[in-house]
C-alpha cells in the first residue's frame, strides 16, 4: 500500500489531467451506495463520521470525513479525510491518500467539467465568490477548459479576497478583489460560487445573457449562494439526482414554482455520455448545482494511484 500525504496528492492531480478522469468516470459510471453517518461520542465533544464508499470492477474506495465542531477551541481545523483505495478484485489496501486535497480538488474540477459544457467557449472573465479552500482553486480549475485570463474574487472578508487576487496575480491571471459584488456579477462570463452562506449572495437580475452560474457551496436545504431570479429562465443542471433533495438552493425555487424537478436538463452524467445536450445558444444563461458525489473521490483515488505506479 502507497501512502500520498496532501503534497504528493496534488502533484498527482493536476486539473489538466483530473478533469478527463472525471470526464470519463462520469460516463462509465461506477457504485454510489448511500453515505453511513455515524456519530462518535457526545455532545460538544462529538465527531461526526461520514463514510463515503463507491467501487467500479477493478477499484473500491472509501473516504472517511470526519467533522469536529469542537476543533474551533483546539486550534484546529474542524473537518479531517483520509481515502483509502482497494483492489475491488481481492480486497487488498493499494493506496491511502489525502482526503481534504482529494475533495477540494475534484470538487473544483467538476465544477470545470460542468463548465466545458455549458460556459461558452470564448469565456474569459471568471468570478470567484468566496476565498476558502475549494474558491482558491476555481481559476486554476477553470483554465483547463476555458482560457479564463481574468479572475475577480469577492468576500466576506476583503483582506481574504485581496490576498487571495495577490496570489493569483503571481500565478499569471488579470486577478482583482471586488468590492461591489453585484456590479461583479453582471461583468463576468462565469460566476463560480464556494461558500457557506444560508442567504443568497448572487442576484439573477445582475447575471448577463449567455453567463454561466456554479453554485458549490450550498449542500443542505437551508444553505443558499442563489436567489429564485437566478434560475427563471435559466438552463438548469446537476451533478446528480441527489441535489435536487439536498441543495436549498434548489429546494426553495422548486417550492415557490420557479421550475420543477422536470426541467433540470441533466446530470454530469448525462452530459458526459451524451445523453444531455448543453449550451444551446452564446445569450442562454446556464446554471450548475453541485452537492458532490463519492464518484468524483473515486476517480480521484484512481487517479493519484496510477500516477504513482507509472
Amino acid at each position: 500500500m502507497r501512502l500520498f500525504d496532501a503534497d504528493a496528492t496534488r502533484a498527482a492531480l493536476p486539473f489538466e489531467r483530473l478533469v478527463p478522469a472525471l470526464r470519463e468516470m462520469f460516463a462509465a459510471g461506477c457504485t454510489v451506495p448511500p453515505r453511513h453517518v455515524h456519530t462518535i461520542g457526545a455532545d460538544a465533544g462529538a465527531v461526526t463520521s461520514l463514510l463515503m464508499p463507491a467501487w467500479t470492477a477493478r477499484h473500491y474506495g472509501v473516504k472517511v470525513v470526519n467533522v469536529a465542531a469542537g476543533n474551533a477551541a483546539r486550534g484546529l481545523p474542524a473537518v479531517h479525510a483520509t481515502y483509502t483505495l482497494f483492489d475491488a478484485a481481492t480486497g487488498a489496501p493499494r493506496a491511502l491518500i489525502d482526503g481534504d486535497v482529494i475533495t477540494a480538488r475534484r470538487t473544483a474540477a467538476a465544477s470545470a467539467l460542468a463548465a466545458s459544457f455549458l460556459a461558452r467557449d470564448d469565456a474569459r472573465h471568471l468570478l470567484v465568490v468566496g476565498a476558502g479552500r475549494i474558491a482558491r482553486l476555481l481559476p486554476a480549475a477553470y483554465r483547463a477548459v476555458r482560457p479564463i485570463g481574468r479572475v475577480t474574487v469577492w468576500a466576506r472578508r476583503r483582506d481574504a479576497a485581496r490576498a487571495l487576487a495577490a496570489d493569483w496575480h503571481r500565478e499569471g491571471f488579470d486577478a482583482v478583489a471586488a468590492d461591489d459584488l453585484d456590479a461583479a456579477v453582471g461583468a463576468a462570463d462565469i460566476v463560480s460560487c464556494a461558500t457557506l452562506a444560508d442567504e443568497p449572495l448572487v442576484h439573477g437580475r445582475h447575471l448577463r445573457a449567455g453567463s454561466h452560474l456554479d453554485l458549490i457551496g450550498g449542500f443542505t436545504p437551508a444553505m443558499r449562494e442563489a436567489d429564485d431570479d437566478c434560475f427563471a429562465g435559466a438552463a438548469i443542471y446537476v451533478d446528480t439526482d441527489e441535489a435536487l433533495a439536498k441543495s436549498g438552493d434548489l429546494l426553495v425555487p422548486m417550492a415557490r414554482g420557479v421550475f420543477a424537478a422536470t426541467d433540470v436538463r441533466g446530470t454530469l452524467a448525462a452530459l458526459c455520455r451524451g445523453d444531455a445536450r448543453g449550451r444551446r445558444s452564446r445569450d442562454e444563461r446556464t446554471v450548475f448545482k453541485s452537492v458532490g458525489t463519492a464518484l468524483e473521490d473515486l476517480a480521484a483515488a484512481i487517479l493519484v494511484d496510477a500516477t504513482a505506479r507509472g
